[in-house]
């Protein structure tokens, strides 16, 4: 049997922006490899990992080339928007990207939004099925990495606001998915 007029295949899906319909420059999209799906490392974490990053000289010097890549192609430079999650390591990388910001453009305006997930109970159980023998009981691991949550948002939203025209925290949680 042949397949119907204008099926296809499924395209392989392993990460969430496989499902990104908008095609994006290349100049764009940095990767980090070491925490891909794959990588050497398991996740990006803890906030002084995410500053670590940012102070390999190869990694600042590609992020500078990107970022000069687009600054020339700009009429009149406003300022800036980061976008950036405030409970994992990646508010360390955030934290560094506004520092260079601030540093290279320091008269232009940056305007950071720090982003938060929303924590229930049933996306702490379809998020780490594995890790509940049942609801409400949890793990060591769990405790830590709630310690880990805490503090990276501590962490980044004392960072970034310092480097930051304004810093807007964002949540669908009252609580800035901390529990």
């Amino acid at each position: 049997g042949a397949a119907p007029v204008g099926s296809q295949d499924p395209p392989s899906v392993r990460l969430w922006s496989d499902y990104l319909n908008v095609h994006l420059h290349p100049k764009s999209l940095y990767v980090i490899r070491q925490y891909l799906h794959d990588g050497d490392c398991d996740c990006l974490e803890a906030f002084a990992q995410g500053e670590r990053l940012l102070q390999d000289p190869a990694c600042m010097e590609e992020l500078d080339d990107r970022l000069h890549f687009y600054v020339e192609e700009c009429d009149s430079l406003q300022g800036f928007q980061v976008l950036c999650d405030i409970h994992s390591g990646f508010s360390g990388v955030g934290a560094k990207v506004t520092e260079l910001l601030h540093d290279e453009y320091s008269g232009k305006g940056i305007l950071t939004w720090g982003l938060t997930p929303v924590t229930t109970w049933v996306s702490l159980v379809l998020a780490a099925p594995l890790r509940f023998q049942r609801l409400g009981c949890f793990s060591p691991q769990d405790s830590l990495s709630s310690f880990y949550r805490v503090l990276n948002t501590a962490l980044g939203i004392a960072h970034l606001s310092r480097h930051s025209s304004l810093l807007c925290p964002l949540s669908l949680s009252g609580s800035l998915g901390i529990k």
